[in-house]
């Protein structure tokens, strides 16, 4: 039996997808029940939150448990109070963790990277099994750029020169689900990424090639960037928190690629061009409602 936290946002809906297609038992934990309506599939859902977990009987039900919330100021303390409700049922299922990349690294002080590390620190002193996903930048990010790709034909990111090995969600839920149906991940940390490491230069001159019109990459400054996601209503916290995150990619922390992918799915990752293709209507057609502003 499988708990799939996080079910309904980017990566989570298609591990139920992915979850449905290979007959696996799933449950899916919503913060209301009408959430559970758009589910794939008929899965089966129990209604709770990070600081209010599922009783102790319902998360005894578990063999694995899928962890993932919203990055936000509180993750590490919500998710804490989550684990410590499944160490006091007495049940010792096996952690599947969404990460980042680079929250590994003791050094990477990314206070998004820092707080699954805190995280990872809290699975340890309690020795519960668990294995790492850390996928690079989501492709879906991309989407913020929609609008000015749009009107302006322009990417725009504090990014510099910096590569990045960008994932589709895709292919993050197709390793999620394989771990969470098979033996022989305990104690593993997946970096996941695409098949590439590509600067944002390289991005724009491939959404140029896909949709057939010119677009260019604009090197945004830094407190420009930041003070935009301010002023769009991001709270101080995450605004931060993208600054160190670019930071951190401007240095050449995200240019990883791995094998990881395919070594686990058997399927390649997904190219961007394939992406962008699948994403047409996002960048051709009416704006889309982002929850993350554009840079």
């Amino acid at each position: 039996m499988i708990l799939v936290t996080g079910a309904t946002g980017r990566v989570g809906h298609r591990l139920m997808e992915a979850l449905a297609d290979a007959h696996a038992e799933a449950t899916a934990m919503v913060r209301v029940e009408a959430r559970a309506a758009d589910l794939p599939g008929t899965p089966r859902y129990t209604v709770a939150t990070f600081d209010d977990p599922p009783p102790a009987q319902t998360l005894r039900e578990f063999d694995r448990v899928f962890l993932l919330s919203p990055a936000q100021e509180e993750q590490a303390e919500l998710e804490t109070v989550f684990i410590d409700a499944i160490a006091a049922a007495g049940h010792r299922p096996h952690i599947v963790k969404l990460a980042a990349d680079g929250f590994q690294d003791p050094d990477n002080e990314v206070r998004f990277m820092r707080s699954h590390r805190q995280v990872a620190a809290h699975l340890d002193a309690l020795d519960l099994p668990v294995t790492y996903l850390a996928p690079s930048l989501y492709m879906e990010n991309l989407l913020a750029a929609t609008d000015t790709i749009r009107k302006e034909g322009v990417v725009r990111a504090p990014a510099g020169r910096g590569r990045v090995g960008f994932v589709a969600a895709r292919d993050v839920a197709a390793v999620a689900a394989r771990v969470l149906t098979s033996p022989g991940h305990d104690g593993e940390i997946y970096v996941l990424t695409g098949p590439e490491a590509l600067r944002y230069t390289d991005v724009a001159h491939r959404v140029s090639a896909v949709f057939a019109r010119e677009v260019g990459y604009e090197n945004q400054p830094p407190k420009r960037a930041r003070d935009l996601l301010v002023a769009a209503g991001m709270a101080h916290w995450e605004a931060d928190g993208y600054a160190e995150l670019f930071e951190w990619v401007r240095a050449g922390g995200a240019a990883t690629v791995t094998q990881t992918v395919r070594e686990v799915t058997g399927q390649d990752p997904q190219p961007i061009e394939d992406w962008l293709g699948d994403a047409r209507a996002s960048f051709t057609g009416p704006p889309p409602d982002q929850p993350t502003p554009v840079f």
